[in-house]
């Protein structure tokens, strides 16, 4: 059974300003629980399963048994967040807040997430560059918190291999790094397929509805958009959507 003050403690961890006090996220669900435990990124603090889930699982558990805490689907769906049932649930310490920004005169191709609000937007968006092989990923200071619970399920699993930088000011970026190349996913940019475009640098990827807010955009120094089709009727693509075809037109070259 979980106690009454570990279910508090859990269920807190749902509100980013609890995250953000304690240094603790959740990870729930087998597959990325078992993938938290075998790749030893990130300290578990604390473990929640089924009986099930430690039988089977028993090898892997045998290192941290003692932070593991038997519970029931019924115990685990009062303090997760899941809809479907749920086997195990992990409590995991956050990296170290990064004291500077992140040296990209080091890496071939960071993103810059400009306010994006979407949970699932941002999480697909990890697990693209996790994909690509994308380590950094930055964040403006409204953008979605990147170890919320939804953020973490759509990721599925990039928290363990892709850093997130949040609450990171652009112009702070273009600042250290006054030579890099900025580029900037906007409605009227250059055809990314046509065009030639950099394939290092910053992309900066805007707000769903919005895109990139207006003070950053003299801050870029290429603008590139996806073409629409000769039959088009959306009005925009869905900004994780963009994102994979852009930085899969940058990878390949």
């Amino acid at each position: 059974m979980i106690s009454a003050n570990q279910q508090k403690f859990i269920t807190s961890l749902h509100l980013k300003k609890f995250r953000q006090k304690y240094r603790n996220f959740l990870v729930e669900g087998e597959k990325m629980v078992k993938e938290l435990m075998q790749q030893q990124q990130l300290p578990v603090v604390q473990l929640y399963g089924t009986e099930r889930w430690a039988t089977e699982n028993a090898a892997l558990l045998a290192p941290i048994y003692h932070k593991f805490n038997l519970a029931t689907e019924a115990d685990l769906k009062k303090v997760g967040t899941l809809t479907t049932p749920n086997q195990v649930l992990a409590v995991v310490e956050m990296p170290p807040a990064a004291a500077q920004l992140p040296d990209l005169s080091a890496v071939p191709l960071a993103l810059y997430l400009d306010g994006l609000q979407d949970p699932g937007n941002m999480g697909t968006i990890l697990r693209i560059a996790d994909w690509f092989g994308i380590r950094c990923v930055m964040a403006s200071p409204d953008t979605v918190d990147a170890y919320s619970p939804k953020v973490i399920q759509a990721g599925m699993g990039a928290c363990l291999r892709v850093r997130t930088w949040e609450d990171v000011p652009l112009a702070a970026l273009t600042q250290q790094f006054p030579r890099i190349n900025v580029l900037g996913a906007v409605m009227d940019g250059d055809n990314v397929f046509a065009a030639t475009v950099p394939n290092t640098g910053i992309l900066v990827i805007g707000n769903e509805g919005r895109g990139i807010r207006f003070e950053h955009m003299g801050l870029l120094t290429h603008r590139i958009t996806i073409p629409r089709g000769a039959d088009n009727g959306a009005e925009s693509l869905n900004a994780a959507v963009a994102t994979g075809i852009i930085v899969a037109r940058l990878v390949a070259g």
